[in-house]
Order: structure tokens, then C-alpha cells, then sequence
């Protein structure tokens, strides 16, 4: 199957390497969709060690590389999602997210869910405009 040519996939090792078959970013348009990052460290590709708070910084940090390959960041979010096991990690997670934007905050869903790759306890998936 022929990829449509409006799509173009982004990917960079200061990132995690995906784990199945999808990309790391796709961009349509003036968008960039960024799949859901794990709290793994692109150098080590292991999990920080730290708490919820270490591994939000990290999941963060992955999406802003791979935003970075796509010539934006995180100052162009549009929509995040917040998965978590464990829906008492929110208000942690809130203070780390808080420290990556500045005035205007983007649209976001947290959400707690039975498990996620890799027994990660958070996944970040982002949308942000190129």
C-alpha cells in the first residue's frame, strides 16, 4: 500500500525507537502527531529511574526531540494525552506538565488505564503545530 505523499513520517534517536510499527511522528499539514511516549531513556533504552515526577520529565523530553526533529516543540502543543495507571499520580504529573508551558496551556485528556507497554506506569501521545 503506497503512502499518501501529504504524509510525512519524523523520527530522531534523541528519542526512544518505536516499539512496534507505527512512527515516532507523523506530520499532515501544519500538524505534527507524536505517538505515545514512554519514560524511556533514548540512551539508555531503559526506564529513568525516579519517581512519576522523573518519568512525566521523561516522556516530556521525548516528545519535545521528537517535535524538535519535526522543526517545533512543545511551545506548539495543541493537544496532549495522559495515560497513567494510576489516577493518584495526577497530581504529581500536573506539577511536572505545568513547568512546559507558559501562558497557554494546551487541550489535554488524563486518563487511567489497566496497563500500558512495557508495564510503564505513564504514556504521553502529543499533537503540536508545525
Amino acid at each position: 500500500m503506497d503512502k499518501p505523499r501529504d504524509l510525512q513520517p519524523f523520527s530522531t534517536d534523541k528519542a526512544p525507537a518505536a516499539i512496534g510499527p507505527y512512527s515516532q511522528g507523523i506530520a499532515v499539514g501544519d500538524l505534527l502527531f507524536v505517538s505515545g511516549q514512554l519514560p524511556i531513556d533514548p540512551a539508555t533504552g531503559d526506564f529513568v529511574a525516579g519517581d512519576i515526577s522523573a518519568r512525566t520529565h521523561q516522556c516530556l523530553k521525548n516528545i519535545a526531540a521528537i517535535g524538535a526533529a519535526a522543526g517545533t516543540g512543545l511551545h506548539r502543543a495543541v493537544k496532549l494525552t495522559v495515560f497513567l495507571t494510576d489516577m493518584a499520580d495526577f497530581a504529581a504529573v500536573n506539577a511536572v506538565y505545568a513547568q512546559y508551558f507558559d501562558k497557554v496551556f494546551p487541550a489535554r485528556s488524563a486518563v487511567q488505564v489497566a496497563a500500558l507497554p512495557k508495564n510503564a506506569d505513564i504514556e504521553i501521545e502529543a499533537i503540536l503545530a508545525r
